[in-house]
């Protein structure tokens, strides 16, 4: 069953100069992971430092691991950017 994720994150003002860069090199290891079918990142038209970031992972198991590997080994500097914790969104299709 694949599923899609969606990581919510607000940008602290103070850092809107770097934060897409640092988006973009933390995702890049995001892109890379196993089970990993596809990353974008959608800005607010109307606020952009509200962004959405898209994943699409071939399975439960495979975003599972993912976010453990976040978690420990693979933790990034994308909390440096932003101004709170980013909410996390884990949906599958309904049939």
């Amino acid at each position: 069953m694949t599923v899609t994720a969606t990581l919510e994150l607000s940008i602290a003002p103070e850092s809107a100069d770097v934060a897409h860069s640092v988006i973009h090199e933390v995702l890049a290891a995001t892109r890379a992971f196993a089970g990993n079918q596809g990353v974008e990142v959608l800005v607010d038209v109307a606020n952009p430092l509200h962004i959405v970031v898209l994943e699409r992972w071939e399975s439960l198991e495979a975003d599972a691991a993912y976010r453990a590997w976040r978690a420990g080994d693979g933790v990034s500097n994308l909390g440096t950017v932003l101004a709170g914790p980013p909410v996390l969104t884990v949906l599958t299709t309904s049939e």
